[in-house]
């Protein structure tokens, strides 16, 4: 998601000095300082940034990447293994099933404790701010103060957050410990995203075998082209070109399908 300038900020900056409590004389310019509602539409002013997390893209396309691989790479080996499509369908299946769900319970696991241990960091904030106030404030002040802002100012400016005490937990749980309060993950989201991503990304190289088809080859000349794709879309979160990403994960993913049907190949041939 991109992020841009919102007109409506340059209301609450003006709100900033609404009283009496915060009109001190090294502020008395701020009453000519003119805000824009928006800003011009002039080059290098407005402009967008990237979201350089990924945002939904990245888990989505890597936890589909996950199940193309390992599965593709699971169908291969034990293609190499038995000539008899049959068995080669029912470990696709399996591994797809397999790894869904176990995608599903690592991330719904990961995200509820992350989550879990962010509430309970801003459960103790606001406590604190409940029960120590000004000391808050005051550490709030400092820590704008560390960023630059003039001293007098910043005690203004933590004193006008202070004022709403859910403000005041927001700002505090963002500045000391970089977590929104308002974008918490929520696991059971998280969890079925990646069950939902790694199903259809294992389900690519089984399509061919579940149409009857019994060569072996269109199921990697899908899986091949599935992976460039992938590779291709994970760079819109990179700097890297479209082709290098591809190719990337072409290589990648082609070599450990390959390695994994050297290994049925020699296994299967030991056991027959």
């Amino acid at each position: 998601m991109a992020t841009r300038y919102d007109g409506s900020r340059a209301g609450k900056v003006r709100q900033a000095c609404d009283d009496e409590s915060c009109r001190r004389p090294y502020l008395s310019r701020m009453d000519d300082l003119q805000i824009p509602e928006e800003l011009p539409d002039a080059e290098g002013v407005r402009h967008e940034h990237p979201d350089v997390t990924g945002g939904w893209l990245r888990p989505t396309v890597f936890g589909a990447m996950d199940g193309l691989v390992s599965n593709f790479a699971l169908i291969m080996g034990v293609t190499g293994g038995t000539t008899d499509p049959e068995p080669v369908v029912i470990a696709g299946l399996a591994g797809l099933a397999a790894g869904a769900f176990s995608m599903a319970a690592g991330e719904y696991t990961s995200v509820a404790s992350q989550r879990e241990l962010a509430e309970e960091q801003v459960a103790a904030e606001r406590r604190e701010i409940r029960d120590n106030g000004r000391a808050e404030e005051a550490e709030l002040a400092a820590m704008f103060v560390d960023k630059g802002v003039d001293e007098d100012v910043a005690r203004v400016v933590a004193q006008q957050i202070h004022r709403d005490p859910e403000t005041a937990v927001a700002v505090h749980a963002q500045e000391e410990m970089g977590i929104d309060v308002d974008e918490l993950a929520s696991p059971w989201t998280a969890a079925f995203s990646s069950f939902l991503a790694f199903a259809v990304g294992a389900l690519i190289p089984l399509l061919p075998l579940m149409l009857g088809v019994t060569s072996s080859w269109p199921t990697i000349g899908l899986s091949l082209v599935a992976l460039f794709a992938c590779g291709a879309v994970v760079t819109r979160i990179t700097s890297r070109s479209w082709w290098f990403g591809g190719v990337r994960q072409l290589v990648l993913g082609g070599a450990a399908a390959g390695l994994t049907y050297l290994i049925g190949e020699a296994i299967g041939s030991r056991i027959g």
